[in-house]
């Protein structure tokens, strides 16, 4: 079992910067790719980035590709998405999900993710 609490989140001008955090108990974190999600008021969930249970693949969803930076500490079962330049068509609702232990490549569909957080609120004011 994974459990993940996200933090990080606020308000920020455009232009801003946010570091959103994703800790995670459980002995097998290490084993999962582990995806950020968000969410908009009327807007279904959508992926925003993700990275490989070895931190060494990531992926990004072309509105956040090269703004965002998603990485991960093992050592310390922690996954940080790195927010620049942000926009206010980023504010939602930020879910830090995990697929299950040993499932091959990372995912960006929402229902691949097996563990979710409870969600960071980020708004970007124009």
């Amino acid at each position: 079992q994974v459990q993940l609490v996200e933090s990080g989140g606020g308000l920020v001008q455009a232009g801003g910067s946010l570091r959103l955090s994703c800790a995670a108990s459980g002995r097998t974190f290490s084993s999962s790719a582990v995806g950020w999600f968000r969410q908009a008021p009327g807007n279904e969930r959508e992926f925003v980035a993700a990275v490989s249970a070895n931190g060494g693949i990531t992926g990004y969803a072309d509105s956040v590709k090269d703004r965002f930076t998603i990485s991960r500490d093992n050592g310390k079962n922690t996954v940080v998405l790195q927010m620049n330049t942000l926009k206010p068509d980023d504010t939602a609702n930020y879910y830090c999900a995990a697929r299950r232990p040993y499932a091959i490549g990372i995912r960006r569909v929402p229902n691949e993710y097996d563990y979710w957080g409870q969600g960071t609120q980020v708004t970007v004011s124009s």
